[in-house]
């Protein structure tokens, strides 16, 4: 006998239905998120090519093209095989390609779709151009600087033009401009601050396109930016493209933020979950614990009651496997009994890793199920 699990949601459920615990999208702020961040890209003459590592989901993607993006951005290779299978035909992995499997699966992907990646080193060029020409296709290399970030990219003019003339010298690549994204930049919590810090990333970015210019080399792109800094990047007169992410789903993280800008995303992603132990007067304990919600950027600091389920204010004070220890605050001690069996709405602080720990979206409207999305490149990180 073959036995499998229910599956947690069925398209008309309510979400008193849906199993616990679950990752739901808020399909009104998912839409307004998407839709609104189209239009304040496209209204600055930018590109916007969101980053898929954020939702992992070839359903979202479709979205974010068919609402103007001009293809998007994965982490990884192997996360790229399910949005070229669903017919996502311009892939850029934001990231250096090193290694035989490497190259064997950037061979593949550029058979089915126009792929460009990152390089900052001489020898992953010469290793990527050769097995591109043995395969016979063609890969676009954009040239990875360090505007601030301090992880990878070439730091001086030098290093890019001898990089830019590695690329160059390989019959089946093609320079495709730069890769310049701080991502220290996106989460400085104070507007003003954070301002400045992408007004220097944007700076530093400007000095590497000069340097090009002197040259004589043309830069068909400059792409980074994210999802904290985009008011300021596409303002910048830098980045012919931006990168965000997490705008379509935010998170704890950027929701902490101070956004004073013309785009304010809204959170619709959460993390459904249940009260099943109320054991102590002012302790309770949910069943989402570190193996359904990233911790990373700290502990959940949004909760609200489910639809129908109400009490009083919460605060997640410890994730354990699959526990979260509550603390009631506001009310008696002696009422926390009766919030066994309540469902809470959990924002996570960041929804990348937390979307990576689930297979599928539940999607409501209201308090109805109307859609269910997989999450088709979770787990896919080489």
């Amino acid at each position: 006998m073959k036995l499998a699990p229910p599956a947690p949601a069925r398209i008309g459920d309510t979400l008193a239905c849906v199993g616990t615990p679950s990752l739901l999208i808020d399909l009104d702020a998912f839409e307004a998120n998407l839709f609104d961040m189209a239009a304040f890209v496209a209204s600055h003459g930018i590109a916007l090519r969101p980053h898929a590592k954020a939702h992992k989901s070839s359903t979202i993607a479709r979205q974010q093209i068919d609402a103007g993006a001009v293809g998007i951005c994965c982490q990884k290779l192997s996360e790229a095989y399910p949005f070229a299978a669903a017919g996502v035909t311009d892939i850029y992995v934001t990231n250096e390609v090193v290694g035989r499997d490497k190259l064997a699966m950037a061979v593949e992907l550029a058979s089915h779709v126009r792929l460009s990646v990152c390089a900052d080193a001489l020898l992953p060029v010469k290793e990527l151009g050769e097995a591109a020409a043995s395969a016979g296709v063609t890969i676009e290399v954009l040239a990875e600087v360090d505007i601030g970030q301090n992880r990878c990219g070439v730091a001086t003019d030098d290093a890019l033009l001898e990089l830019v003339d590695a690329i160059g010298q390989q019959t089946n690549l093609r320079f495709g401009g730069l890769q310049a994204y701080h991502g220290r930049a996106q989460h400085v919590a104070d507007w003003s601050a954070k301002k400045d810090a992408a007004g220097r990333a944007a700076e530093r970015t400007a000095a590497f396109v000069r340097a090009l210019d002197a040259r004589g080399i043309r830069c068909p792109r400059v792409t980074g930016g994210g999802t904290g800094t985009v008011e300021f990047d596409v303002a910048s007169g830098v980045y012919t493209e931006v990168q965000p992410g997490s705008y379509v789903l935010m998170d704890g993280e950027y929701g902490g933020l101070n956004w004073d800008g013309a785009v304010r995303p809204r959170h619709s992603l959460f993390v459904l979950a249940t009260v099943m132990s109320a054991p102590r007067p002012g302790a309770a304990v949910c069943d989402v614990g570190l193996k359904g919600l990233a911790v990373d950027a700290g502990l959940p600091r949004q909760l609200a009651w489910a639809p129908g389920s109400e009490g009083p204010a919460l605060a997640y004070i410890a994730a354990n496997d699959e526990h979260g220890k509550l603390e009631v605050i506001g009310a008696p001690a002696a009422d926390t009994a009766r919030l066994l069996g309540q469902r809470l709405f959990v924002t996570p602080g960041h929804c990348d890793p937390t979307a990576n720990l689930y297979d599928q979206y539940v999607c409501f409207r209201g308090d109805r199920v109307e859609a269910i999305w997989p999450i088709d490149a979770r787990g896919l990180s080489r």
